[in-house]
């Protein structure tokens, strides 16, 4: 791919005119190219079709090389051009001074871009792979191509490039020639030449590869890249260290050494402050001293105000024509007289004050605010309403048409209006119909704005006023004339007021500096709502008696040259344009042979402050010269809406120095310092000046952060203005207006340059040579990363110089900054064409980054391309670029594309932890502290001390006790089994549990002749048939394995973990119902599994009633039991051994804690199968004789409240549940409590709902559920937590703490939440904080330790004892142990590290088994019922689980809480590591459109909270994160699905 798109490049270049040769080329050829470049930029002909038409265009001109046929000169093609441009340029015919130097229109940004590219033509990424239905466009207006019109307001030139340029064509350089000469040659041999990559993991790889190789090609990347940070960021490029230090040595330096990382007291990581660069530029010159414009030249016959020039043109000059407004043919439709304006603008005035009336109060008093809502095709009604106001001493304030309720920033400016005290709005009739409506027919309040009294200005609903009536014409005062709208950088609207002297000084200083005079014609292309088509559309052609014919956006849009065909057929003295209108006029200028611009005098450019206007000039005048135009005549100036115009281009007549242009380095730029570059670079910015400051200003330039200090003659600064015509302040922000409007620049000493405040314009420049004024962008568009300046604009145009006609729309690209970790980050955005393909976009994409990499020496953190005609527009075409910043932080963008770079961007990240050598064992421990801090362990109650009437404590075995229950109390309900309806499907009373085990246990010994001690797997969906064929194992001598069956419709993923858990447990034989044994042998699960390899089945649905002999007694409570398969979080089959001895203790510990005794109730929402489950289901109830109502969770799927509803209808005590259910029961009824309510759902009977888990408490999840159920009467102390895991299934339990039960020893302390700072938990440390703290995260005690248990905190590495309050791993020492792992393996060590290891000093003799899990002990100030202080264990997490990252401990939870938390629609999240990369699993609930949304949202967050750069983001469906019965995610299973492709993603995103 990558070979073919830069032959396309070559083949464009081969048809690019050099410079010199496209001035030789005849105008008629100049017009067809420039046509066919409208029909590329439309749309209407494919690339191929264009370069060939281009290229039999061009075949006659390119000079041949000789014996070779011209289609073959493709590599040739820029030797070619460049030995043809030195003889062009020697026989061109020495210009005259003043005409325009053709090279500046020349294609070197182009040619820079590409020559930049060249040297990463050999470098690969990987592609992000997408579902197919994604790439698809859902909606219908997203395949309709823009109106490439609504190009952004800045627009620039043909292809805007204007970069490359030399210095001012008036000076001629004597190394211009050569050095042009030379920047073409060296683009030539860079980009013919390719650069093979010396980077290790840079192997060549298709680019469209699967998601797959895709992914191992980003590993392989990855894995020779360390992503520490310690010096220059991870080379994710291709690109070797070492060539890049060569090359730029800036960018090794600018992204030089993190600072040193210092241990604070809190030793926490703090992102890095980048440390200045020792050999950046600094600004050498001396300080700049303010500069004067000329002074305001007195006029004689100067009216005291606007009105009062408005009056004297109405009456002596009433047929005199004021304004021409035009249709969309570009037919004048109506002309305003001077007679006309004056007598409506009465009128209106005089209904304004005296016809509108609420409650017999004047509406409207002077010096209120009025919204003038008009739209862009009537200028003639705004202009009546402009004066009207005046004249009736209102404040217009000139706002957009709404045209929807959702208008990009339309909250905005009804926030304005609000603030404004806005209570009526004028509008015409036409544009009221338009506008939204509500029911009532009214026009509909649109969001955030105020309410208002809409008042159409049409001539029927004015008045004529009275004879003897006649509007107050005032002097010109500093009372409010206007208010002027404008949005910030970050999206807020201003109102910028302006006084009525201003607006008469401005006028009085545009006139001066413009040399109007009157009577003249001027030609306005600009919106006449504000800046400069207001200025000189309404104002000032009042001022002077001038005619305007004003050109509507739409008629632009339908025909672009139309300014240019007014200009002629009014031979119209001056026209008011922005770059955009020249460069469209270019794309059009077909059949236009007959216009003439001789009549003009000045051409204004009114955005020619923007850094490409330069080429939208020299294109304009390179075709329209021959029209008439004179070079001379085209005047950009520069101005903002708080300091109004500040400088402008004079014309010719008036004697002033010629224009100037200036080739700045923009690395030097960057660093605020100017330096003429005329060496080989590439990253050079051509400045054309915008001429002198206004008449009466006094300007200067000053530092734009911190105290505005002068700048140096060689620094790039703010300009400010300190003048009578600039705007007053931001209407009712007074801090603002202050900062903005009140400026004192001050010297290098501190002393105030001038006694007059200054204005801020908002302008980036300097001050050039002649004391023209240069302008290097505004502050809205700076971005500062790592403490350089960049320019939206000029990241824009560098984007538009890759060839991007095929893949985006030119005018469509918003460029932003948005700030992460503690730095701002490069975002780009642009609107993709419908018909470029996935590949073609994506090399696009990369091509992009490198271009703005090498040019700019910045990483670009997001490119994101959105389908066509989604970005929000701008009122009058351009980017909405707030509203797109808005969107892409809301996940509300939708792009089609996205590609992130945080490795490359992201160099402030802290540095890696060096893990320090442990202190050793001699010098910490003293007595029971160590390290100066109690030792961290606690116990349960004493079992041998507490006495009480358990009968079953005389009996060793589970069998024992059950025989004994069925004599003692045969008739005594042990369980009641719930079905989906809510009714019983089966009981089993004492005797009948023991009848039903005695013939399980015939049948296993005469059917299966099984001996004593084979092991036996139970194969049965929970029921009572599991609790029964258990005990019959035992009877028989044989140990049951509980194994949770297939599932029916999912026999692929399930059957195969049933044949495992049979194989490894060596069982002989599998035990189960006759349904479930013709699925294990049925053709499905032979397509999953070897059918043929299952040990005996045997159904035990009807069995024989034969009495068993004799009940098996094992010789010694050592022997084992039962085994408990499960499989772990991390994919682990896991089995453990648990003997007789261990399950008494384990079911006499738990009635002893939860107050079990045959009177009592519980209810167990649990799977039946391992760990406390098992030992709820099966055990507890017989050894305490308490009835179990048993609702298997499977159930709830098919009735969500059927737990619940067992719970109110059984009045239970104590409750039991999974954190899945608990889940289930929040999202299935969290809206339907009152449902429950009327069906008498009463859950106030609850004393303890305790969640069984092997995990940190989920505490949100706790707080939702007791939140949502407290309406039907839960206590919100009722919910608690337990604690258990493979060594020993429960270490913790909260037992009903409701009640007075202090009395019996039980009733513990409420469960306590502590807040830890998550940033120490990642070093291994706990560091307790306020809650609300940044970074905290709260952690609730697991539940009150079990009688019997003791448990100690120990460091996982050195096993020494830890004190308390430290992170370390839980060890448990306890009666109820499981004694060992069952595997078919017998890795011995393992068993004994983990089951019976001991501590390396203080106590060595207890033996104790390894949790695996994190967590630490606090005492607590509450005292338990023994009046001991309470110690709370705190459960972290998983060892097994945390991620090891930068030499720091991440728990997963911990990310995928942030993640979850980044968007709406993300409904679950799982993260794992791969080589060394970070992948995020986000679910996404919502349309598809939205799952790249999600991409950079994930990385910001990550980065934000974490400090971590994700790899790869990967978006699913919902339910694909695979999650066990426990609800616990199984993230390796997660991964193996990932790297196997299995996933089935939306979306995978590779960040660079």
């Amino acid at each position: 791919m990558a070979e073919r798109s830069s032959t396309g490049l070559m083949m464009m270049m081969m048809v690019e005119p050099s410079p010199a040769l496209a001035l030789t080329l005849p105008a008629e050829v100049r017009e067809k190219l420039a046509e066919l470049e409208l029909e590329l930029s439309e749309g209407d002909i494919t690339q191929k079709g264009y370069e060939k038409k281009r290229g039999k265009l061009l075949a006659p001109y390119i000079p041949q090389i000789q014996g070779v046929d011209p289609s073959l000169q493709v590599d040739h093609r820029i030797q070619a051009s460049s030995q043809a441009a030195p003889p062009t340029s020697k026989h061109n015919k020495p210009r005259a001074a003043n005409s325009r130097d053709e090279r500046f229109r020349s294609d070197l940004h182009t040619e820079a871009v590409q020559a930049a590219l060249a040297k990463y033509k050999e470098r690969k990424m990987p592609m992000p792979s997408k579902r197919r239905s994604v790439l698809v466009q859902s909606s219908v207006e997203a395949c309709t191509p823009p109106d490439t019109s609504s190009a952004s307001e800045d627009e620039g030139s043909l292809r805007r490039q204007g970069r490359m340029a030399t210095s001012s064509p008036y000076q001629p350089h004597p190394t211009v020639e050569h050095w042009f000469n030379r920047v073409i040659q060296g683009s030539s041999t860079s980009s013919s030449a390719s650069s093979t990559s010396s980077h290790p993991g840079g192997r060549s790889h298709s680019a469209n590869a699967t998601s797959g190789s895709a992914a191992t090609v980003l590993a392989d990347l990855m894995a020779h890249t360390q992503l520490d940070n310690h010096c220059a960021p991870p080379d994710v490029t291709g690109l070797s260290e070492r060539s890049l230090h060569a090359e730029r040595p800036q960018v090794a330096s600018v992204r030089g050494l993190p600072r040193g990382y210092t241990h604070t007291s809190s030793t926490m990581e703090t992102a890095d402050v980048q440390q200045p660069d020792p050999n950046q530029p600094k600004p050498e010159g001396v300080q700049m001293s303010p500069l004067h414009g000329d002074p305001l030249g007195v006029v004689t016959n100067w009216p005291p105000s606007l009105l009062a020039s408005l009056q004297r043109w109405g009456t002596a000059q009433p047929k005199s024509p004021c304004l021409t407004a035009l249709d969309n043919a570009g037919k004048p439709v109506y002309t305003l007289t001077y007679g006309k304006l004056w007598t409506r603008s009465q009128k209106l005035a005089y209904t304004l004050l005296n016809k509108l009336s609420s409650r017999n109060e004047p509406l409207l008093r002077p010096g209120d605010r009025v919204a003038l809502v008009f739209p862009n095709n009537d200028p003639v009604m705004f202009m009546v309403a402009f004066y009207g106001c005046l004249l009736a001493e209102l404040v217009p304030v000139p706002i957009e048409v709404p045209l929807t309720r959702k208008d990009a920033g339309s909250q905005q400016i009804g926030f304005l209006l609000g603030s404004c005290g806005v209570t009526l709005a004028l509008t015409t009739d036409a544009c009221q119909k338009g506008l939204p409506k509500a029911q009532t027919g009214e026009v509909a309040t649109f969001k955030g704005w105020p309410r208002l009294l809409w008042f159409v200005t049409d001539g029927k609903h004015v008045v004529k006023p009275p004879k003897d009536w006649s509007p107050p014409i005032r002097d010109a005062s500093n009372e409010t004339a206007y208010i002027e709208y404008k949005t910030s950088k970050e999206g807020s609207t201003m109102g910028i007021t302006v006084s009525h002297a201003a607006m008469l000084a401005h006028c009085h200083a545009l006139t001066q500096a413009c040399g109007y005079t009157e009577g003249e014609t001027i030609t306005n292309v600009l919106d006449f709502k504000r800046d400069a088509g207001l200025w000189h559309g309404v104002l000032m052609s009042v001022m002077n008696r001038m005619h305007v014919i004003s050109i509507p956006y739409s008629l632009m849009k339908v025909n672009p040259l139309s300014w240019i065909q007014k200009v002629h057929s009014y031979k119209a003295r001056v026209a008011v344009v922005k770059s955009r209108d020249m460069h469209w006029s270019l794309l059009s200028q077909k059949d236009q042979r007959d216009i003439s611009l001789s009549s003009l005098r000045m051409l204004i450019v009114a955005d020619g402050a923007n850094p490409w206007s330069i080429s939208s000039c020299d294109a304009f005048l390179n075709v329209f010269q021959a029209r008439g135009l004179r070079p001379e005549v085209i005047c950009p100036c520069a101005s903002s809406a708080e300091a109004m115009t500040v400088a402008i281009r004079r014309p010719p007549e008036m004697g002033v120095p010629p224009p100037g242009k200036a080739v700045l380095s923009m690395s030097c730029l960057s660093y605020g310092v100017i330096r003429v570059d005329t060496e080989e670079k590439l990253s050079v910015l051509t400045l054309q000046d915008v001429g002198q400051v206004m008449p009466g200003a006094l300007v200067c330039v000053v530092r734009p952060e911190g105290t505005p200090y002068l700048c140096r003659t060689d620094e790039v600064g703010e300009i400010c203005v300190s003048s009578c015509t600039t705007g007053i302040s931001y209407y009712g922000l007074p801090g603002m207006t202050k900062n903005v409007f009140e400026t004192i620049p001050v010297t290098a000493s501190g002393s105030p340059v001038s006694d007059r405040p200054f204005t801020r314009s908002s302008l980036l420049g300097f001050i050039g040579p002649d004391n023209l004024l240069f302008v290097v962008g505004k502050m809205d568009g700076l971005m500062v990363v790592s403490g350089r300046r960049h320019n939206a604009d000029d990241v824009v145009a560098t984007a538009l110089a890759v060839e991007p006609m095929k893949f985006v729309y030119r005018g469509r690209i918003a460029v932003f900054s948005v700030c992460v970790l503690h730095d701002e980050r490069i975002v780009v955005v642009a609107e993709q064409r419908p018909d470029a393909s996935e590949e073609d976009s994506f090399q696009w994409m990369s091509r992009v980054l490198q271009a703005i990499d090498s040019i700019h020496q910045v990483g670009v953190y997001c490119l994101a391309l959105v389908p066509a005609n989604t970005l929000p527009k701008a009122p009058l075409g351009g980017i909405h670029i707030s509203e797109t910043k808005q969107r892409f932080l809301e996940g509300a963008l939708h792009p089609c594309n996205v590609l992130m770079c945080p490795h490359t961007c992201v160099t402030n990240l802290p540095k890696p932890r060096q893990k320090q050598p442990e202190v050793g064992p001699a010098s910490m421990i003293v007595g029971n502290l160590v390290a100066g801090k109690r030792i961290a362990q606690a116990c349960g109650r004493d079992v041998a001390q507490l006495e009480d009437n358990d009968q079953a404590r005389k009996f060793l075995y589970m069998q024992d006790v059950l025989q004994w229950r069925a004599q003692a109390t045969p008739d005594h309900p042990l369980f009641l089994l719930l079905n989906a309806k809510g009714t019983v499907a089966s009981t089993a009373s004492c005797v009948q549990l023991h009848k039903r085990a005695e013939r399980v246990a015939v049948a296993l010994m005469e059917r299966g002749r099984l001996n004593t001690g084979d092991h036996v797997a139970l194969v049965y969906p929970p029921g009572t048939d599991l609790i029964a064929t258990f005990y019959g194992c035992l009877y028989a001598g044989c140990v049951p394995v509980t194994v949770r069956p297939p599932h029916p419709q999912n026999l692929a993923t399930t059957l195969p973990t049933v044949k495992m858990i049979v194989e490894v447990s060596k069982s002989v034989c599998i035990l189960t119902t006759q349904a479930i044994m013709k699925l294990l042998r049925s053709k499905e699960a032979a397509a999953a599994v070897d059918v043929k390899t299952w040990p005996m089945v045997l159904d035990t649905d009807d069995l024989p009633r034969k009495k068993l002999p004799q009940i098996y007694k094992p010789p010694t409570p050592e022997m084992l039991a039962y085994l408990d398969f499960s499989v772990s979080t991390t994919g682990i089959l896991a089995g453990v051994k648990m003997s007789h001895a261990a399950t008494s203790a384990l079911c006499r510990s738990i009635k002893l804690q939860c107050e079990l005794y045959p009177s009592r109730q519980i209810a167990i929402c649990l799977d039946p199968y391992c760990g406390l489950g098992f030992a709820l289901w099966c055990l507890c109830s017989v050894y305490s004789g308490h009835q179990s109502i048993l609702v298997p969770p499977l159930e709830l799927e098919s009735n969500v409240s059927l737990w619940l509803s067992a719970v109110s209808q059984f009045k239970v005590r104590v409750t039991f549940c999974s954190y899945s259910v608990m889940e289930m029961c929040t999202k299935g009824l969290g809206s339907q409590t009152e449902a429950l309510r009327l069906r008498n759902v009463n859950l106030s009977c609850v004393r303890t709902c305790m969640v069984v888990a092997e995990e940190r408490p989920r505490i949100a999840l706790t707080q939702s559920f007791s939140k949502i159920f407290k309406d039907l009467g839960l206590s919100p102390r009722a919910v608690s937590t337990t604690f258990g895991c493979r060594v020993n299934v429960a270490i913790c339990l909260q037992p009903n703490r409701l009640g007075n039960l202090a009395d019996q020893g039980t009733a513990g302390p409420d469960p306590t939440t502590v807040y830890v700072d998550m940033r120490a938990l990642r070093h291994d440390r706990v560091r307790l904080v306020e809650r609300g703290s940044p970074h905290s995260l709260p952690l609730m005690e697991s539940g009150k330790i079990l009688p019997g248990v003791k448990v100690i905190i120990a460091n996982p590495e050195t096993k020494g004892p830890l004190g308390d309050s430290h992170l370390g791993e839980i060890w448990v020492s306890s009666p109820h142990n499981a004694t060992g792992y069952y595997t078919v393996y017998g890795e011995e060590a393992l068993h004994a590290d983990h089951f019976c290891t001991k501590l390396s000093f203080g106590d060595t003799q207890t033996v104790w088994a390894r949790t695996g899990y994190l967590g630490f002990l606090r005492r607590t100030e509450l005292t338990d019922a023994s009046g001991e202080r309470h110690d709370a264990l705190y459960v972290v997490g998983s060892l097994d689980e945390t991620l090891e990252l930068r030499g720091m401990r991440y728990h997963p939870i911990d990310i995928e809480t942030s993640v979850i938390r980044a968007h709406k629609s993300i409904a679950e999240c799982a993260v794992f590591t791969w080589t060394n990369l970070l992948v995020v699993v986000v679910e996404l609930e919502g349309s598809e459109q939205e799952a790249l949304d999600l991409v950079a949202l994930v990385t910001n967050v990550v980065l934000e909270e974490h400090f971590l750069i994700v790899g790869v983001v990967v978006v699913v469906d919902p339910g694909v994160i695979p999650i066990n019965s426990r609800g616990e995610k199984q993230r390796m299973h997660l991964r193996d699905g990932f790297l196997a492709d299995q996933l089935d993603p939306i979306y995978v995103a590779y960040n660079m």
